[in-house]
């Protein structure tokens, strides 16, 4: 059951409370899931790759001598053995790898990606993050700080400029999906993930988001 959520608590590298945010305008209010499906469906779509593939007589190696002269031998007219009539030849109309990818517009997108959000804030999956700038470039420092956010399994750190050195100390842990700046942020991103680890920063640059 979520709830309205108006303030959210900011935490710093220490995970103590230091302050507090108001969650923006475009944060508040019902999540629409059928834009969500939507927009899930499209990106579940466009990571498909199809796999299943069959050669044409042109693209089977040999073939290239007529196996006999075309009169006078009693069998059939043959210019290839790659033919798919003849065993080893191609496939007619065999299976070829499909492309599913299509787009939705880039409003019904955006609209998809603020609904995300919404649904996170209201089920309290979002945790703000004071700044990530001073936290020791080692991975155990970065486990640590995320034990103590309770944001151990498939966290996405949300930041307003991924710096080389937090990638590179996120990069062992199994519980962290990715370090993601807020203006790539997708709808597949946030539902993907249990918790969000947004920095002040890149929360406050929500506030632009339409409503």
């Amino acid at each position: 059951m979520t709830q309205k959520i108006s303030e959210i608590q900011v935490v710093d590298l220490e995970g103590k409370v230091v302050g507090s945010v108001q969650v923006p305008a475009a944060l508040e209010g019902p999540v629409n899931e059928a834009v969500l499906w939507q927009a899930v469906r499209m990106y579940l779509a466009n990571r498909r790759e199809g796999n299943a593939e069959t050669k044409t007589r042109g693209q089977v190696r040999g073939g290239g001598k007529k196996p006999w002269k075309q009169k006078h031998t009693g069998r059939a007219r043959a210019g290839s053995s790659r033919s798919p009539i003849w065993r080893g030849g191609g496939v007619v109309f065999g299976p070829h790898p499909h492309d599913f990818r299509y787009e939705l517009p880039a409003g019904v997108r955006k609209v998809a990606l603020v609904n995300s959000l919404r649904d996170k804030v209201s089920s309290q999956a979002v945790v703000v993050l004071k700044s990530f700038e001073g936290i020791a470039p080692k991975t155990k420092v970065l486990a640590l700080l995320l034990r103590k956010l309770q944001a151990e399994k498939k966290a996405l750190l949300v930041v307003e400029k991924p710096s080389p050195d937090l990638v590179r100390i996120s990069r062992n842990l199994t519980g962290v999906m990715a370090v993601k700046p807020a203006s790539d942020l997708t709808c597949y991103d946030v539902l993907s993930a249990t918790k969000l680890v947004v920095a002040a920063e890149a929360f406050k640059g929500w506030e632009a988001l339409p409503s």
